[in-house]
């Protein structure tokens, strides 16, 4: 009788992990930011279809980077606990808290399940507070672990690098369209280092806004209006690049010929900058 093949707890963990990790990176990625008046939610997803960005209740979203079937299946399941909660109890007990502690209890069961694959997604749990201070980011990783995050995350893709990006120029206060334009360039930039460009069809946005007058805080931007939100933030950076400009020229004009006791002016010239953006992914990963 043949000795039954044996893998260890630990390397069987460890290739289930490796596993979940690698299908979650060949999905396109997902950056959340704070600003001023709530969070917003950027992915680069060219399908109108599929969503990886959606609603859960009043003042919480969900956002999801890998299988599109799994974590749909997750998004489900989220809306009809925060349904039967807010059902049961009240509206305020449905909570962003409470809703990743339920999802990582999910995914750290199918994780170390010996029966099934474990999902190859990661997850992003957001609610919108009535201050900036009150605002929840969860990340969930495919283990089920939770990790409370602040300012900016990105999850998928080239994930670190996008977060380290975020980390060095998101900052408190920031308008919609300024962190709508730091989380496009963020998601253009790619593993060499190089820079696409991403167009509004390209792009997936919506936002927890918390000055909406009614219950319900999310909000899709499409069409007209992401594409404004975009060309105001380009028309910010040409701004600045043509005040720098300015100065540079400023600094740089010199006195041309003078005869007698006339003496006459060196002119500058203006000069306008303008900036501007555009996986291995397989049919079922987002």
């Amino acid at each position: 009788m043949s000795t039954p093949f044996y893998v260890s707890p630990q390397q069987a963990m460890a290739d289930r992990a490796e596993y979940a990790r690698k299908g979650i990176a060949r999905g396109r990625s997902v950056v959340v930011l704070q600003y001023t008046d709530g969070v917003v939610f950027v992915a680069e997803n060219p399908s109108r279809a599929l969503h990886k960005v959606s609603e859960i209740y009043d003042r919480i979203a969900f956002a999801a980077v890998g299988k599109y079937n799994e974590f749909e299946n997750l998004r489900i399941g989220g809306v009809r606990y925060a349904d039967l909660r807010g059902y049961t109890y009240d509206r305020e007990d449905v909570t962003a808290r409470g809703l990743a502690n339920v999802y990582a209890q999910t995914l750290g069961t199918i994780f170390s399940s010996a029966a099934e694959k474990p999902y190859e997604v990661e997850l992003i749990v957001a609610e919108v507070g009535a201050a900036p201070e009150d605002d929840q980011i969860y990340r969930l990783p495919h283990d089920g672990s939770i990790v409370d995050e602040h300012g900016s995350v990105a999850v998928g893709g080239n994930a670190d690098q996008i977060s380290s990006y975020l980390d060095q120029r998101h900052r408190d206060g920031m308008t919609l369209a300024e962190a709508l334009k730091l989380a496009v360039d963020s998601l253009s930039r790619d593993n060499n280092g190089g820079e696409r460009t991403l167009t509004a069809e390209q792009l997936e946005v919506a936002t927890l806004d918390r000055t909406r007058p009614q219950q319900r805080k999310f909000k899709r931007i499409l069409g007209r209006q992401l594409s404004r939100l975009l060309d105001e933030s380009g028309g910010a950076d040409a701004g600045d690049a043509a005040a720098d400009a300015d100065a540079d020229a400023g600094e740089s004009g010199t006195a041309a010929e003078g005869a007698g006791d006339k003496g006459a002016k060196g002119k500058g010239t203006k000069g306008k900058g303008a900036s501007g953006e555009d996986g291995p992914e397989g049919e079922p990963l987002l």
